[in-house]
């Protein structure tokens, strides 16, 4: 069977598989560790060395090579993989010691203890079922959890529990939903730098509704339970414990202010610090904590009229105390150093990746959001690390780091280790592309919105259909200065359309205001800002025809698909929507009541936004999709939104995608949905 592009892309995991990644540094600089697939189609990751003096590459670990079942995975670790959007499996993380000559990981619920100089893999005397597992600094003692207990065993076995709860609401060590799902918290429990106790989160979801998701085509299985934090409800209560590992007596840590997240936990040997937020997001607290009795000092607060923006990678302390964060000032996101802000206002700041004696961060300059690079400061000196014309990632410090850099000329990204004597590629085993992008980037209007035109490469001015392809929402961006963004939308191209891609308001990268141009109003602006493009696409691609519009998106991209054709029906013909949200108060707290607040305050936003209230207004083709396994944006957004235009008379279609959750991991869904999806354009627009 003849490959085609649908098929590549469901195949490799969108060009995925085969890349490395997931890298440790060895503090000495002397090894490089990742992870990385046999090849573009092979879709179970095993573990790596490089020599940084040689640029030779060891693999350590095949997860195949052992007697385990790679498809046994707890319902707890599934769940953290669908917060962490994988859809690898063997080795998809894992956790070292200080030194980084050991590591463990999880595989089939297994824990694998790897020794990082010989390579000897073997697998403790520990009952499987666990996840979430880790490593003593001291590299003497391993971590997991186990249901919704924190457990430690030796190097052996011999597990102990050091904190459980008869509750079965009460977890320990766990990442709540939001804070997974919303603020990248993806772990619940920190290691103290002398291996003696435990930073722990309990966490006590009871206050939060239960939800319940269904197959209905397995209606003889039961309907799994789901505490959904949906906007205006409660959230579950977190609080933060000092354990010892030695005796498992647990201290609670005493967080002062009105807080409701636990945003981030940071534990060096500078200190234990914690960063909270309150309900409303207008605020956050860092604390300085005393991890032998539990008080905490607030040392640095922010606050913001809109909300105070979480970014990756910070608060952190250097090695000498020294408090390094982030915050938006002068119309942009600047690094702090001890509250100074150090970057200037040109710069958009987006994450820290390491705090030593440089920091080193990524950022973009706002007039170019679509190129990323990464960024030094040391005693008042900023210097550039990477000059990408691209998107560039950061992993390690500045004294020897893995830079990825992709590029709108590169086919695929590169990836390269600096030492301060050497560099050394690491191969990236991912298939080429079938498609080739032939994209445009370019800033239009005195707003100066991004846009990302794409047209086939036929050679012919022929005028074609315009398919619209957007994101739309906060924290994403589509219009990046990197190849492999856009190859589904080429495709689409290559079918026939001309293909546009707008950063509206709101999207990352362009400054304080821009992000904040959507609080209070998640449609108009947003769909505002395509229309903008839409009006001015003839004079921007001459084989545009702005007669045939239509408009595809996935998440909040499908909420915006599907807005288009309900309020700007003489504009926008078709749309495909998938996995839309169609009503925000079905949403969660954290991310919704950043922009529209507290619906049990005040709905006036949320009836704003809801495509419930234009279900009338629809004149135009839409397709909806949806995965009826979504415990992200759940599929009563569709169902809901289908009953409100049938009762309104407007014909509509539905794709339900029975055990399919957000991510559509499955291979031949991912394929024929893009199929699905042509067939539904092309019979209205072409």
């Amino acid at each position: 069977m003849s490959d085609s592009f649908p098929r590549q892309y469901a195949r490799t995991q969108r060009l995925s598989l085969g890349e490395p990644r997931s890298f440790t540094v060895a503090p000495d600089g002397s090894r490089v560790i990742f992870i990385r697939s046999h090849s573009g189609s092979d879709a179970v990751n095993t573990l790596w060395s490089l020599d940084t003096a040689t640029g030779n590459e060891r693999e350590l670990l095949d997860p195949r090579t052992l007697n385990t079942d790679l498809s046994e995975l707890t319902a707890a670790e599934l769940r953290q993989r669908e917060r962490a959007r994988e859809g690898a499996s063997g080795v998809t993380g894992y956790a070292c010691n200080r030194d980084a000559t050991r590591a463990v990981t999880v595989l089939g619920g297994s824990v694998v203890l790897i020794d990082l100089i010989s390579g000897d893999a073997m697998m403790p005397s520990i009952e499987t079922g666990v996840f979430d597992v880790r490593l003593s600094p001291d590299g003497n003692t391993i971590s997991y959890l186990r249901g919704s207990s924190l457990c430690v065993a030796s190097l052996t076995g011999d597990e102990r529990v050091i904190a459980s709860d008869s509750n079965e609401a009460v977890s320990w060590g766990n990442a709540e939903f939001i804070a997974a799902e919303e603020m990248g918290r993806f772990r619940g429990y920190w290691w103290s730098p002398d291996s003696q106790s435990i930073a722990a989160c309990r966490v006590d979801v009871s206050p939060i509704n239960v939800w319940h998701i269904a197959d209905p085509a397995h209606p003889e299985l039961p309907a799994t339970e789901h505490r959904y934090p949906a906007a205006g409800t409660p959230n579950a209560v977190v609080s933060l414990h000092i354990i010892s590992v030695a005796t498992a007596t647990a201290t609670p840590v005493e967080l002062s202010g009105t807080w409701e997240y636990l945003n981030t936990v940071s534990w060096n040997s500078a200190g234990l610090i914690a960063q909270t937020q309150t309900r409303d997001q207008k605020q956050i607290d860092i604390h300085s904590i005393n991890p032998g009795t539990g008080k905490a000092t607030i040392v640095f607060t922010d606050t913001d009229d809109a909300w105070v923006e979480l970014v990756s990678g910070v608060p952190a302390l250097q090695q000498d105390g020294t408090l390094v964060t982030c915050a938006d000032r002068d119309g942009a996101r600047r690094l702090l150093v001890n509250g100074s802000a150090v970057t200037p206002t040109t710069m958009q700041v987006r994450s820290v990746v390491s705090a030593g004696s440089s920091i080193v961060f990524m950022a973009n300059h706002i007039s170019t959001p679509w190129e990323i690079d990464a960024w030094a400061y040391n005693n008042g000196t900023l210097e550039q690390i990477t000059q990408s014309h691209g998107v560039a990632s950061f992993s390690g410090s500045s004294s020897c780091y893995i830079s990825r850099i992709s590029t709108l000329e590169t086919e695929r990204a590169q990836f390269t280790v600096h030492t301060a004597t050497a560099t050394h590629d690491i191969a990236s085993l991912a298939e080429s592309s079938l498609v080739q992008p032939n994209v445009r980037i370019m800033a239009v209007g005195p707003r100066g919105i991004p846009v990302a035109i794409l047209l086939p490469r036929d050679g012919l001015s022929t005028k074609l259909p315009v398919l619209f392809d957007p994101y739309g929402g906060p924290h994403a961006q589509r219009v990046v200065a990197s190849r492999a963004a856009y190859n589904s939308s080429q495709w689409f191209a290559d079918q026939g359309f001309v293909v546009v891609i707008v950063d509206n308001t709101g999207t990352p990268g362009k400054g304080s205001a821009w992000e904040r141009g959507v609080i209070n109003d998640l449609a108009q602006p947003v769909l505002d800002d395509q229309v903008e493009i839409l009006r001015d696409l003839n004079d921007l691609e001459s084989r545009a025809d702005t007669s045939r519009v239509g408009i595809r998106g996935w998440s909040f991209g499908g909420y915006l698909a599907a807005l288009a054709v309900l309020r700007r029906s003489d504009l926008f013909h078709a749309a495909v929507a998938g996995a839309p949200v169609t009503d925000w108060r079905l949403y969660d707290t954290h991310y919704t009541e950043r922009y529209l607040g507290n619906p049990a305050t005040d709905a006036s936003a949320y009836e704003a936004t809801s495509l419930f209230n234009d279900a009338d207004h629809l004149q135009q083709p839409l397709l909806l999709i949806h995965g009826l396994a979504d415990d992200n944006v759940v599929a009563a957004h569709t169902l809901q939104l289908s009953s409100a235009l049938l009762a309104a008379g407007k014909p509509h279609e539905v794709l339900p995608l029975s055990g399919v959750t957000h991510m559509t991991p499955q291979e031949v869904v991912a394929e024929n949905l893009l199929l699905h999806q042509l067939e539904f354009l092309q019979r209205h627009l072409c």
